[in-house]
């Protein structure tokens, strides 16, 4: 059998009664829980659970190598981390074995897969659109908002966009990457320049600084800042920065797609000007020419600064590494003295 990573997406599903909290692991695409889960969460037996699981699979209902698999746990036991296989199945398992458990739990569960859940697995998100309409007690609906902007202004996300809406609406879309590329750059810009009094070259190469932690991002993609992170403007904004940018963004959006909708056909360089009109009516700074510095310019700047700070990340770390070293054999050598004065005497 094949392994199923132990990490995952986790959903917590809170059964009716309040009685049990169960953590779905997601995993490609799918909910896995182990025997002992799902007889908690249908209320059962784990010894019951065995006996339906074997039935559905002797059946034939099932395959059980595509809906079962061994999956690598690790568990706290006293000071010791202890890693043991534990067979997970499959949401289809799960359910089967739901239909067989004559339980109130078995009912609840299903409804609630085969529409939140399953909603959750294809679309990534789920609202409670009747509870979000009815503000009361503390209100997330703000939050909700904030983060939709902010997914929205994603790089990916608005350059996907922006191509969309401009070759719907654009009698002289030129639909090649090279020039979607130059014309999201001159948009992006524009955006960036409105809220920083820069353009994104211009800013990156402003606040990109070797000597500071993280080379003075505030955000970036993983566990550590990486080359490919230090030529994103975003990046670098401030929290405050960013709001204005995700608000903006998605204000320009919803302005091209209000043109888009009423079949306000516009040429590719009429966009340009429309842009710097929406900007000005919002009273902002507009961008007028490109900038002071190209990107080429901006990215070989910027990747000779990430090379120095990379190059003092390491003997950082090296040196972190070796009083770490020093640290550990002082305290054997300490564990051995202490041992030593312990042993009887002859």
């Amino acid at each position: 059998m094949s392994d199923v990573p132990s990490r995952g997406e986790l959903i917590l599903y809170r059964t009716e009664d309040g009685r049990d909290t169960i953590r779905l692991r997601i995993v490609d695409g799918t909910v896995w829980l182990a025997q002992a889960e799902i007889a908690a969460l249908f209320d059962t037996t784990p010894q019951n659970v065995t006996q339906h699981l074997g039935t559905i699979y002797g059946d034939g209902e099932l395959d059980e190598t595509a809906t079962c698999k061994d999956s690598l746990q690790v568990q706290q036991e006293g000071a010791r981390a202890v890693r043991r296989s534990l067979k997970v199945y499959h949401l289809d398992a799960i359910l089967a074995v739901g239909y067989r458990v004559r339980s109130p739990r078995g009912s609840q569960f299903r409804r609630w897969a085969t529409t939140v859940l399953r909603e959750f697995l294809i679309k990534g998100f789920v609202l409670d659109d009747a509870r979000l309409k009815e503000p009361g007690g503390f209100d997330y609906f703000d939050e909700l908002l904030r983060r939709i902007r902010d997914i929205r202004a994603s790089e990916k996300r608005f350059y996907q966009k922006v191509r969309d809406l401009f070759k719907a609406s654009s009698v002289d879309y030129d639909g090649t990457a090279e020039t979607a590329k130059a014309f999201f750059a001159t948009i992006q810009n524009k955006l960036v320049f409105a809220v920083t009094g820069r353009t994104a070259a211009e800013l990156i190469v402003a606040r990109a600084d070797p000597a500071k932690p993280n080379m003075a991002l505030t955000t970036w993609t993983g566990e550590r800042v990486r080359k490919a992170d230090v030529t994103v403007s975003k990046n670098y904004l401030n929290a405050g920065e960013i709001e204005q940018l995700n608000r903006l963004t998605t204000m320009f959006l919803d302005f091209a797609e209000d043109r888009a909708a009423r079949r306000q056909q516009t040429r590719m360089a009429d966009w340009i000007a429309q842009t710097d009109r929406f900007l000005a009516f919002n009273e902002r700074d507009v961008l007028k020419g490109k900038g002071r510095m190209s990107h080429e310019q901006m990215e070989e700047i910027v990747h000779s600064r990430f090379d120095a700070f990379e190059a003092s990340r390491r003997t950082a770390e090296a040196i972190e590494a070796e009083q770490e070293a020093e640290a550990d054999l002082a305290r054997l050598e300490a564990e051995a003295r202490r041992l030593t004065k312990r042993e009887p005497k002859p």
